[in-house]
C-alpha cells in the first residue's frame, strides 16, 4: 500500500507517520510537499500534526489553501483514504472534509499528556481492527483541540454513527474528568459520512511501538491497510 504524507511549512509530526507506515508496517510512504498539485499514485493520505504555517490566524486555515488540499478535497470525493492528526485534524475541518471545528482549549492552555479513547464503532476503515469494549492509551499534544459544532451537526454525528473515538477513563467512562480540552461529547476523532475520511485529536503515531509502552494506536493504520486490501468488515456492531 502507498502513503503519502503531507507536508506543510511547519509541519513537525510527519517524520513520526513516515517511520510507522515504512519501517514499521512495512508499507510504502513518501512526502509530499505542500506546492504539489497532484497526489501521483496513492492509495491513502495522511496529513500530520505540527504547525502548518505557524498557526497564523487559526490552526489549518491557511493550509486548507495549499494546492495539495485541491488534490486531497478530490481524493477524498473519489472514496480515497484520508486521515487527519491533531494539526491534520484542523486543516480537514477548515477545508469542509469534516464538519466542525477545534477551538482553544477550555483550560486555555496547552496539554501534552497521555489520554484513553473509546472507539463506539468499529464500522470504519480507522476502527475497524479495535474492539468496541477496548480503550487504548494515545497522547496528545495541542492548545486548539476542543471539538466544537452546532446541535445539530453533534445530533447528526451520532445518528450516522461518525463519532470514532471519544476521551473516555482507563475503564471506559466517557467523563468530564476524563476529558482534557472540552470537546462537546468528548469526541476525540469523527469521520465524513462516507466513512473514506478521519480526523483526531490525539498521535496514533506515537504510539504504535513497543518500544514506547503503546501499541494501541498501530491498530488504527492496520486498519486502513486491510480496508484497502479489500478484507471483510468483522465485528462491527452497526452494518
Amino acid at each position: 500500500m502507498h502513503f503519502s504524507v503531507l507536508q506543510f511549512p511547519g509541519s513537525n509530526c510527519d517524520q513520526d507517520c513516515i517511520h510507522v507506515l515504512s519501517d514499521v508496517l512495512g508499507h510504502q510512504a513518501n512526502y509530499l510537499w505542500h506546492k504539489e498539485e497532484s497526489l501521483g499514485n496513492t492509495d491513502a493520505v495522511v496529513v500530520p500534526g505540527g504547525f502548518s504555517y505557524g498557526d497564523y490566524l487559526r490552526t489549518g486555515s491557511i493550509a486548507q489553501f495549499s494546492p495539495v488540499m485541491n488534490a486531497v478535497k478530490k481524493f477524498a470525493s473519489e472514496g480515497g483514504l484520508v486521515m487527519g492528526i491533531c494539526n491534520g485534524f484542523q486543516i480537514l475541518c477548515e477545508t469542509g472534509l469534516l464538519p466542525g471545528a477545534l477551538v482553544r482549549n477550555r483550560s486555555l492552555q496547552f496539554r501534552c499528556e497521555q489520554v484513553y479513547l473509546k472507539v463506539p464503532t468499529q464500522d470504519s476503515p480507522y476502527t475497524r481492527e479495535i474492539a468496541v469494549e477496548d480503550v487504548i492509551r494515545v497522547p496528545i499534544a495541542h492548545g486548539e483541540g476542543c471539538y466544537f459544532a452546532d446541535d445539530e451537526t453533534l445530533e447528526k454525528l451520532k445518528a450516522n454513527d461518525q463519532i470514532l473515538f471519544q476521551y473516555a477513563s482507563a475503564d471506559g467512562e466517557i467523563t468530564d474528568d476524563s476529558n482534557p480540552n472540552g470537546s462537546l461529547l468528548n469526541i476525540a476523532g469523527i469521520c465524513n459520512e462516507a466513512r473514506n475520511v478521519c480526523g483526531m485529536m490525539p498521535h496514533p503515531e506515537r504510539a504504535s511501538e513497543s518500544i514506547l509502552g503503546e501499541e494501541g494506536g498501530l491498530k488504527i493504520f492496520e486498519g486502513m491497510a486491510l480496508h484497502f486490501q479489500g478484507a471483510p468488515l468483522v465485528g462491527s456492531k452497526n452494518r
